[in-house]
């Protein structure tokens, strides 16, 4: 499976949110900014994710990005769809159907995308939140005095 620059910038930018969910809202210029994301290719993938339902935003200088659920309503699997819409990698399809030898691959690729279908839409932004700071901490250089 491969993942797309657009649904690798678009699940950094959601949790790059999620992280700062204790602010109103999130600037695109921040996220562009701790994210190394080009900020007018990031405004195409925020827009979809908007299209979606999964963020809101404000305009102006006070303005920004917010969720509009929690990190744990908010699966992988949902920004994936978001941005890639029916090219997910992991939708059936994706794949088209494949000739290989005169046999029909087709259940084989279903089956791999549903497996992994599985995976993304477990996995939620509060999932990737915990891990992330879970990875802070241990970062962190212990002092003894």
């Amino acid at each position: 499976m491969r993942i797309s620059a657009k649904g690798e910038y678009a699940i950094k930018a959601m949790l790059d949110l999620a992280m700062h969910r204790g602010r109103t809202l999130v600037p695109i210029q921040e996220i562009a900014a701790r994210q190394a994301i080009p900020q007018r290719y990031l405004e195409q993938v925020l827009l979809a994710l908007k299209r979606a339902d999964l963020l809101t935003s404000k305009r102006g200088s006070t303005g920004g990005y917010h969720l509009t659920k929690g990190p744990d309503e908010i699966t992988v699997g949902a920004i994936l769809r978001a941005v890639e819409g029916g090219s997910a990698p992991f939708e059936s399809g994706a794949h088209g159907r494949r000739n290989g030898g005169g046999t029909d691959l087709g259940e084989l690729w279903n089956e791999i995308g549903e497996a992994v279908a599985g995976v993304v839409d477990r996995w939620t932004l509060g999932d990737l939140v915990a891990r992330a700071e879970e990875k802070r901490r241990s970062a962190r250089p212990m002092y003894h005095i």
